[in-house]
């Protein structure tokens, strides 16, 4: 999602003077084409939400997330989450995280489980946040597997894994200046899934000033490096023009890419194709 995630917030003042001018609504013949093809709707969403045009995001995830398709309800849990052209509302994120995971999206399971750990969404409920990484692993989330055995205090952990699901859950509990840290020493240690999520703090400007060129840079050095989320990401920008100069040749090499290593939400990029 994103796949992946995806997909957070400076000051509102510091974001709003950040934005580019915002695009129009889609128009009823342009909604009924996105139902028609979910899949390259949800990536036009993607692309909408990367460029900051957070009203014409929302309008394509409410109505593909009407149509029971779970990257929708996740992506709209971010928008509640960080309050990204709606209000703040840890319930409404939860809720819609919940419609995601049911929904058979394991970006919204994942989520759910890290924001469960900490206070985001109200009072720690780990016995919850086990059983949405349940789920996310019998989706094929091999790094909620590793976060559940984390969790559990399992030997077999590799320190990899162990230092991404502690980095993510310093994120998910808003101690942003730490998880910063903690991703840029990931990928200092040569884990590519540092690189991804450094990046996706900067096109959000979660923790650290909103750039689309350095998170450009950043998924481009997680692509190279084989990360299937940052392909996904890359591909996104390369396609839509957002953060790197549009190129469709390379943003179809990377969409491939990225599915081949079995990303979903490229894989299913791909087919709508």
């Amino acid at each position: 999602m994103p796949c992946s995630t995806i997909f957070r917030c400076l000051p509102l003042l510091a974001a709003c003077l950040a934005l580019p001018a915002q695009a129009e609504l889609l128009d009823e013949a342009e909604i009924a084409e996105v139902l028609r093809k979910p899949n390259i709707g949800l990536y036009k969403g993607y692309a909408e939400f990367k460029m900051a045009h957070y009203a014409e995001a929302k309008q394509i995830w409410t109505a593909l997330a009407e149509r029971g398709v779970g990257e929708a309800w996740f992506n709209l849990g971010i928008l509640a989450e960080d309050g990204l052209g709606e209000p703040k509302d840890a319930a409404e994120a939860r809720r819609r995280y919940e419609k995601g995971a049911e929904a058979g999206s394991r970006n919204s399971a994942l989520q759910l489980a890290v924001l469960l750990q900490g206070n985001r969404l109200g009072a720690p409920d780990l016995a919850a946040a086990r059983h949405w990484l349940k789920r996310a692993a019998e989706l094929g989330d091999e790094g909620a597997a590793a976060q559940l055995a984390a969790l559990d205090g399992k030997a077999d952990v590799k320190p990899a894994d162990s230092r991404l699901a502690e980095a993510r859950r310093l994120e998910a509990d808003g101690k942003l200046p730490e998880a910063t840290a903690a991703y840029r020493a990931i990928a200092e240690a040569g884990d590519a899934r540092g690189l991804t999520r450094l990046a996706w703090l900067h096109e959000a400007g979660r923790g650290v000033p909103r750039s689309l060129d350095e998170a450009a840079r950043l998924f481009r050095q997680a692509a190279e490096a084989g990360e299937a989320e940052g392909q996904y990401a890359l591909s996104v920008m390369l396609d839509t023009g957002a953060g790197q100069a549009k190129n469709p040749e390379e943003a179809l090499r990377w969409l491939r890419a990225s599915a081949a290593s079995g990303y979903q939400p490229a894989v299913e990029a791909l087919k709508a194709r």
